[in-house]
């Protein structure tokens, strides 16, 4: 008995639907690779671990090292947050996640800052690297440079935003160090990981992690990202009492499944943690010699001393030093003070003959007046007859308003609270803790959507510097509010 042969056509329709399947199923859903790290935020200590030395597509958690360098740069005058970006052509061309600069728009680096930090924003984290190192392969030579100070040994960088590019690697335990170090090393901007909404200079930004923010108690940040290739990535810390944790999740199939796989390793980590745990934060890498090359001409350079990007380096001993130009003085006449003459000593009869010349010729004012004879000569009356000196015209200064300010222009900000009456509670309670840096500022609670913010203002920039740096040090939130 001959077996039935089937139809060639049927072998077409087996086909076609094969083919149907690959697209309507998301190939995010075809399985990105998981991955898993949890620590101990305050010691460091490893609490679980999955595949997390795997080296995978970090997505946008890649913005994480961009805003690193980002706030160093800050750190070391190498550009302002007020310094105008120019936005390029690339920048402009990214794909979405963007904010939708255009080319040739002029954008402080602040509203950058926060595009890419709470929106996600590709066109601004390609706009931050230019306007800091002049092109994308100079800035990631710098990433590369600065993760290898901060131990991230499996992590290779290619672009500033994280979209998938051969070669462009990390894994969740290199991107828990780079959250770590997010955290301690620059505590004044941490607090741009728990906005839920921004002003990002163009238009307001939503959070892409807002779901989580609000959803998990203590959670303050950090960065998610998503790619097919990657999947549904989550670098988040959430701190309770004196415990805080961060976990890594690489590879989620959707942002609920993300959340839940989050939470679920969150819960893990505060039971398995200690309640009171040393702080040991990470020790600040030496990126003395990463590239800082000055960037290109995209930025305003009267921002920045010496153009934006730019490090200026002294060296050798100096040779020779050229003494300052006189004040030009006004022609005026120099009165020279002459010795007197000296004058024969004084007889009785010059005495008589004085006297006598006074009787017969009254004069206007004698200019010598003598008592009897041996007494001491009086000094001269001033003639009645001398001519008035002329007074002097001094035209009166009007001074409105002294400004005693210093420039204290400059604030600090210690959280955001559910209410006016603990953000109140917050300012008090630091303001003794720190009066050395606290004292004299004005304490300011501004109602927010979000909640009340509490503010320190009326300081100097070095001094709000000062002042986030110790408050840091006592393990209390802080960043700086610049004028306006």
């Amino acid at each position: 008995m001959k077996a039935r042969r089937v139809p060639s056509a049927r072998f077409g329709l087996f086909f076609i639907a094969a083919i149907w399947l690959l697209v309507i199923v998301p190939i995010s859903a075809m399985s990105a690779p998981y991955a898993a790290y949890v620590i101990d935020a305050r010691t460091g200590k490893v609490l679980h671990e999955q595949n997390a030395n795997t080296r995978l597509h970090p997505a946008s958690l890649t913005k994480m090292m961009t805003l690193y360098i980002a706030f160093d740069a800050i750190r070391r005058g190498e550009i302002s947050l007020d310094t105008k970006v120019t936005i390029s052509k690339k920048a402009a061309a990214e794909p979405p996640s963007k904010l939708g600069l255009r080319a040739g728009q002029r954008i402080a680096l602040r509203y950058l800052i926060r595009g890419a930090a709470v929106k996600s924003a590709n066109d601004a984290a390609t706009a931050i690297g230019e306007a800091i190192s002049g092109s994308e392969a100079r800035f990631a030579r710098r990433m590369n440079a600065t993760a290898k100070a901060l131990g991230m040994t499996r992590t290779s960088f290619k672009n500033m935003h994280g979209l998938t590019e051969a070669g462009h690697l990390s894994t969740a335990h290199d991107m828990t160090i780079m959250g770590r170090h997010l955290l301690y090393d620059f505590p004044q901007y941490y607090n741009l990981f728990s906005r839920i909404e921004a002003d990002a200079g163009v238009r307001k930004v939503s959070h892409t992690n807002r779901r989580f923010l609000n959803s998990y108690k203590g959670a303050d940040g950090i960065k998610t990202g998503y790619t097919r290739a990657a999947g549904f990535n989550l670098t988040a810390s959430a701190e309770r009492g004196n415990e805080r944790i961060i976990v890594t999740v690489f590879g989620g199939k959707s942002t609920t499944s993300r959340n839940a796989k989050v939470a679920e390793l969150m819960d893990l980590g505060f039971r398995r943690a200690p309640s009171n745990a040393p702080l040991r934060k990470p020790q600040k890498p030496n990126v003395a010699n990463v590239d800082t090359a000055p960037a290109h001409n995209n930025a305003n350079p009267g921002s920045v001393a010496g153009g934006a990007g730019k490090t200026i380096r002294l060296v050798g001993a100096v040779k020779t030093s050229k003494r300052p130009q006189l004040r030009p003085v006004p022609d005026t006449p120099v009165l020279v003070a002459q010795a007197a003459p000296v004058e024969q000593p004084v007889t009785n009869a010059d005495i008589t003959a004085a006297l006598q010349e006074a009787v017969q010729t009254p004069a206007p004012q004698p200019t010598v007046t003598l008592a009897a004879a041996g007494t001491s000569i009086r000094p001269a009356v001033r003639p009645k007859t001398t001519a008035k000196r002329k007074k002097r015209v001094v035209e009166q200064e009007v001074v409105t308003r002294v400004s005693t300010s210093g420039g204290r222009h400059w604030g600090v900000n210690v959280g955001r609270y559910p209410s006016r009456y603990a953000a109140e509670k917050v300012l008090l309670k630091t303001a003794l803790a720190e009066m050395s840096t606290l004292d004299g500022t004005l304490r300011k609670v501004v109602r927010r959507p979000q909640g009340f913010d509490a503010n320190f203002l009326g300081m100097t920039r070095d001094t709000a510097d000062l002042a986030c740096r110790r408050l840091a040090a006592r393990n209390v939130s802080c960043f700086m509010i610049g004028p306006g």
